[in-house]
């Protein structure tokens, strides 16, 4: 969804509506994940993706029909074996869409949305996609502000302050309810998708490598800041559209930078005068990652100017030195690659093995 905001937010601001279709539930090997979105605007103007093409066309069709009618659907893909045409997923899972007109009178806190995503400001939207409410009612939460009605104050008072516990986590989940918010009944079925800001990518070393890997941080989705005590180096002509460029010292810089569970550290300056005092500050946050660049012979020395600084063997078994997965990496491009996947792996708990020599499902 996230991808798309800004197509979908011209199409709002110029009062033309659309067809929004959005996953929100999934079984087995399916192609998207809750949240996935895709929309049929002005002309017949798609953006975004459900299914990554199987069922793309049906769902062109659905969104088109409900800003006719403007009447949301709920809509389940799953694969067929019966009829080689049919229009389904081939990948074995199943998939449900709610499908969903928006415009200004339908969604009118949907701009303030947009906007507040768009400026990194935290919200979440909650949904009805079944049961007696009204399907397609949207609530709109903020930490500190709600917009919209899902059609009883109950409902909206229990989904409210679910919602700001999803938004805490950063999590996409279905919630049921009763039609006034009972959490012991389950007629009602709310979809809850969190827009937190963007997980920050702190890349220090303003060298070659700091640029492939502050390109493929920004794919990841991430917020990616290049900082350097050099300003020789620290350019930001030397570095992808959109990364931050911060000339200061690194240990600096970082102390006086917000960090949570989400955030990756990239060190790749390889050099003591910069490292150690770096990973002393780093060290001690709750960064999701901590990657140093380095030969061994380099880790071993830099594990013992850490001690002597005062870490503890608890905080340098956070470090991941070497930086990155055993990739065989050569060129800038290919280490990134490299560290990418150490960061993905470590977030979702993967093993960086071959998926040939693993067994058992794919996405537990």
């Amino acid at each position: 969804m996230r991808e798309i905001l800004p197509a979908l937010s011209d199409w709002y601001a110029a009062g033309e509506p659309f067809g929004l279709a959005t996953v929100v539930a999934v079984s087995r090997s399916a192609p998207r994940g809750p949240g996935a979105a895709m929309a049929v605007g002005p002309d017949d103007e798609v953006v975004g993706s459900v299914s990554g093409g199987c069922v793309e066309g049906e769902v062109f069709e659905l969104a088109k029909e409900v800003v006719e009618t403007g009447e949301a659907r709920l809509r389940t893909f799953g694969y067929s074996d019966e009829d080689a045409f049919a229009v389904g997923l081939t990948c074995g899972g199943e998939i449900t869409l709610l499908v969903r007109p928006v415009s200004p009178a339908t969604d009118p806190s949907f701009g303030e949305v947009t906007a507040s995503v768009a400026g990194h400001r935290p919200v979440v939207t909650a949904t009805v996609t079944d049961g007696p409410a009204p399907r397609g009612a949207t609530l709109a939460v903020w930490p500190d502000a709600v917009s919209g009605t899902l059609g009883t104050e109950g409902l909206d008072a229990a989904v409210t302050a679910d919602a700001r516990g999803e938004l805490a986590l950063g999590t996409t989940v279905s919630r049921h309810y009763g039609p006034r918010g009972e959490r012991r009944e389950d007629d009602v079925t709310v979809f809850l998708q969190s827009f937190a800001p963007p997980p920050r990518m702190l890349v220090f070393g303003a060298i070659d490598f700091a640029a492939a890997v502050a390109r493929i941080g920004a794919f990841l989705g991430y917020r990616v800041t290049v900082c350097d005590a050099r300003p020789v180096f620290a350019t930001p002509k030397r570095f992808p559209e959109g990364v931050e460029v911060v000339v200061d010292w690194p240990h600096r810089y970082l102390r006086g930078t917000g960090t949570d569970d989400r955030t990756v550290v990239c060190v790749l300056t390889h050099d003591p005068k910069f490292d150690v005092p770096l990973l002393e500050v780093a060290l001690r946050t709750p960064a999701a990652y901590i990657g140093v660049m380095g030969s061994r012979r380099t880790h071993d020395d830099r594990l013992k100017l850490l001690r002597e600084a005062g870490l503890r063997d608890d905080e340098l078994a956070r470090l991941r030195s070497p930086i990155g997965l055993d990739l065989g990496a050569r060129t800038p491009e290919e280490v990134a690659v490299s560290v990418a996947a150490e960061i993905v792996a470590l977030r979702w708990g993967g093993s960086g093995a071959p998926l040939t020599t693993t067994a058992g499902a794919i996405h537990p």
